[in-house]
């Protein structure tokens, strides 16, 4: 895709957050910020708990969007959570529009859901952690994820999973339990099952938040925290999207 022929300063990038808890908020948008290199006051928040009805005017003037994680909702239950069918929408205006699209973890499944997948619910046997992930050939000459070694290390922390790759998408990683990065063809929409905005100090402080989500007791909470790494090559997959994707470097 052609570059939007601005410079970092002047770009404008709209996150939407799936969030209540007012620290993991912040916490979010100040890591998009960070590992994109725009500074935050340049990306713009729609929280949906906040506002759950919208539609595609929230993308006026809006050069991209990052779509972020959630541990308060689930993609599988649109009755509870209202604001999961306008999610959907705006993923398929944000397709057929072609804008810039960086979604992670909830935004993955909300993809998946978009593009007619299929998303499973699994509470026992789930990632939690750092985890190596595997690359297909083909990220080897995506602009996102080109020069990223197979096997690199990222924060995955999900309950839900897409094992299934949707129809006219290409698979860019994967891990043995599910699918972790896909792209939509002919569209700059790129997926993270995998949280690239998050690195193992800000994981420690969310695991620490939703322990009794994720985690059986101290203990069990304890041995994940001792079990963290460091995931720089994940952590610039942000980055990459701004420069090669936004910027066209």
């Amino acid at each position: 895709m052609d570059s939007l022929n601005k410079d970092r300063e002047g770009l404008k990038i709209l996150l939407i957050q799936i969030r209540e808890d007012p620290t993991v908020r912040e916490e979010e948008h100040q890591s998009f910020a960070d590992y994109s290199g725009v500074d935050k006051s340049q990306i713009e928040i729609l929280d949906v708990f906040e506002k759950p009805i919208f539609s595609k005017e929230v993308l006026k003037g809006i050069d991209a969007v990052f779509i972020g994680g959630a541990s308060e909702a689930s993609v599988l239950e649109p009755g509870k959570y209202i604001f999961i069918s306008s999610c959907i929408e705006l993923i398929k205006d944000l397709i057929d529009q072609k804008i810039p699209t960086f979604a992670s973890c909830f935004g993955f499944q909300l993809a998946v859901l978009a593009l007619g997948g299929e998303i499973i619910r699994d509470t026992d046997n789930f990632e939690m952690g750092t985890l190596p992930i595997s690359l297909t050939d083909r990220a080897k000459s995506d602009p996102i994820f080109r020069n990223t070694p197979s096997g690199f290390r990222a924060v995955s922390v999900h309950q839900e999973k897409a094992i299934e790759l949707p129809s006219g998408c290409e698979l860019l990683a994967y891990t043995d339990e599910c699918l972790h990065s896909f792209k939509v063809e002919n569209a700059p929409f790129w997926t993270f099952q995998f949280h690239p905005e998050l690195d193992r100090t800000r994981l420690m402080q969310r695991l620490s938040v939703y322990k009794e989500k994720y985690t059986e007791d101290p203990a069990h909470l304890n041995n994940i925290l001792d079990s963290i790494q460091e995931t720089p090559e994940s952590n610039l997959l942000v980055k990459n999207f701004v420069d090669n994707i936004l910027l066209g470097k």
